[in-house]
């Protein structure tokens, strides 16, 4: 039902983080890699919670090189503060895996007064790969994961209201976020040419996660009657690591996944003039350069 994929790679003497490694794939990512012998560094909002996970990480992983350290992706001053603090103690970062994310979550405002969705999901991530990729273009060959989603198909982005202030679609919203890591990926993968650090988007699957728990009661029970043909995280969680370990995609950059292959996204996900001006808007809202 599920394409698998199983790969001996191992991950020793690399350094990996992980956004959101404290629940659903994110955790099960984490413990896949660290069995692969790598260093791991889950980046949680909560903390305590994350102390659980971390627990658990270790003792499936038997991998004692795990660490937790705070990153609330609704703030900029907390993504700013992980990055420095990452730049300053990692000798490198070998693989980003962008995995944090809300989802058709009632109207909410960052801490920058950025729409939650596309705020945590697209401009959160776009900040902190910004932040760490001089040291990750140190730690060639490296890689950048950002975890979409098939949702993205019925997105659109809405630069001139992109904070959706006009009107709010809670699912209008996820989907443009979820487009705008695919648009993300392809320019980054672009501005990356060269330098032997690679960049791929995926679809985790249609996953039993945290992550319903915004779905209304109705939406619920349509996923409780399509739990059958829905993924376990363990297997959701496959595709992000065929992404982050599969050594026949190292010469692969900017393209989509799901199943453990190539995936087709939308057109609107290969509109590279969107996907620039997305960029510049990015940059913009986010006061940085970013050439």
């Amino acid at each position: 039902m599920f394409r698998s994929w199983t790969s001996n790679a191992k991950l020793v003497g690399k350094t990996v983080i992980i956004t959101g490694a404290n629940t659903g794939i994110g955790k099960e990512t984490a413990i896949d890699l660290a069995k692969r012998g790598a260093r791991i560094i889950m980046a949680c909002r909560d903390l305590e919670k994350a102390e659980a996970a971390l627990k658990e990480v270790k003792d499936s992983s038997g991998n004692q090189d795990v660490v937790i350290s705070r990153l609330d992706l609704a703030d900029s001053k907390s993504i700013r503060e992980f990055a420095e603090t990452v730049n300053k103690e990692e000798k490198q970062v070998n693989i980003l895996i962008n995995n944090a994310g809300v989802m058709v979550c009632p109207y909410g405002k960052t801490a920058d007064g950025l729409e939650m969705q596309i705020g945590v999901n697209h401009m959160g991530h776009f900040l902190l790969t910004h932040l760490l990729l001089d040291l990750i273009k140190r730690s060639t060959p490296a890689r950048i994961i950002n975890v979409s989603s098939m949702a993205h198909k019925w997105g659109t982005i809405n630069l001139e209201d992109i904070n959706s202030e006009k009107s709010y679609d809670k699912q209008k919203a996820y989907s443009q976020s979820k487009l705008a890591n695919i648009l993300f990926t392809r320019s980054l993968a672009k501005k990356l040419e060269g330098t032997g650090v690679t960049a791929y988007a995926l679809h985790p699957g249609v996953v039993q996660t945290e992550l319903w728990r915004h779905l209304n009661k109705f939406q619920q029970a349509a996923m409780w009657l399509a739990k059958p043909f829905t993924k376990t995280t363990v297997q959701g969680a496959q595709t992000t690591i065929y992404c982050a370990v599969a050594p026949e995609l190292e010469t692969e950059s900017g393209k989509y996944y799901s199943d453990c292959a190539p995936s087709k996204c939308s057109n609107a996900a290969m509109d590279d003039e969107m996907a620039q001006r997305l960029w510049e808007l990015s940059c913009k809202i986010l006061s940085i350069t970013w050439e």
